[in-house]
């Protein structure tokens, strides 16, 4: 269902539209290039059936929700030396204004308050959220993610490696074939997950959208943030920092480092979890989630 926020266009899926029971509401905010879609299906429909609505969405630039096309293409490589060399980036869009669609969410569906859940690049938006409009948070959980602080450990050799790579070839496939890639080097070594349901995911979600374009830029917004780790002192919202000691992407001591920087903010680490998210690792964030929204509603 697409709905106006913040004077955009958002896809979202809703478990209980127009619900007006009072039920709690859990809003899930994906990570970088993913889909609402990535969301697994039994998490979604656990947390529903512990009493809860669940929202999710699409981010600005992915999936079904408004493109971003005619601010342009960046250079990763411009932006990135700007990065190292701690020069002032200028995203097309940032990660801020990507928090502020998030609560353009709540306010179109009349919603006044929600616990807010983001997975990697959406657990800097829901950390931007908890800053931006504390009111509008019952509670925080930041997974696998981290405060963008300087100095904190980058993603393993092996994963940048294919993080810098392209695909084989210009088509759908050859995208495809890359993200598969991609997910099985950042995946949890703990749970494996077979390579056929891997790229029976990652087509499924091509099939949906296909917009690489977007991707690039939301890299930008996330190598922009720069104060975020900062404004954290600021979060008042009750936080839970969830976090794989396996991820070789962003590596536990990220989430760490939030979980100081946020007063009060409880962390708990995941063995064998990797930067994804398969049955295994679910059942065991799920034990930790639920138990922090129902004691915080």
């Amino acid at each position: 269902m697409k709905i106006r926020a913040n004077n955009i266009d958002i896809e979202i899926e809703d478990t209980h539209p127009g619900d007006a029971t009072g039920r709690p509401v859990v809003l899930l905010v994906m990570g970088l290039g993913m889909q609402l879609i990535a969301w697994p299906p039994a998490m979604v429909q656990a947390i529903a059936d512990a009493g809860f609505r669940v929202v999710r969405l699409d981010n600005r630039d992915i999936g079904l929700s408004q493109h971003f096309d005619h601010l342009g293409s960046p250079s990763l490589i411009w932006e990135g030396l700007k990065f190292r060399l701690g020069w002032r980036i200028r995203p097309p869009y940032s990660i801020e204004d990507m928090a502020a669609d998030t609560v353009g969410v709540l306010d179109a569906l009349k919603i006044a308050r929600a616990h807010v859940v983001g997975v990697s690049m959406g657990g800097m938006i829901a950390q931007r959220v908890a800053v931006l409009a504390p009111s509008r948070v019952i509670s925080l959980t930041s997974i696998m993610s981290s405060s963008g602080a300087r100095g904190l450990p980058e993603a393993s050799s092996a994963v940048t490696r294919v993080l810098l790579s392209r695909p084989a070839g210009k088509g759908v496939q050859a995208a495809v074939d890359h993200t598969a890639r991609l997910l099985k080097a950042i995946g949890s070594p703990g749970f494996p997950v077979p390579d056929a349901e891997l790229r029976e995911k990652v087509a499924a979600a091509a099939q949906r959208s296909f917009h690489p374009q977007g991707v690039l830029r939301q890299m930008v917004a996330i190598a922009a943030d720069s104060t975020r780790a900062a404004a954290l002192a600021k979060v008042t919202s009750p936080t839970l920092v969830l976090h794989g000691r396996a991820d070789p992407l962003v590596p536990m001591p990220c989430g760490q480092d939030t979980a100081k920087r946020i007063p009060g903010a409880r962390f708990e680490s995941i063995e064998g979890m990797g930067h994804d998210l398969p049955p295994g690792v679910v059942e065991r964030l799920l034990a930790f989630m639920i138990p922090h929204f129902k004691s915080h509603t």
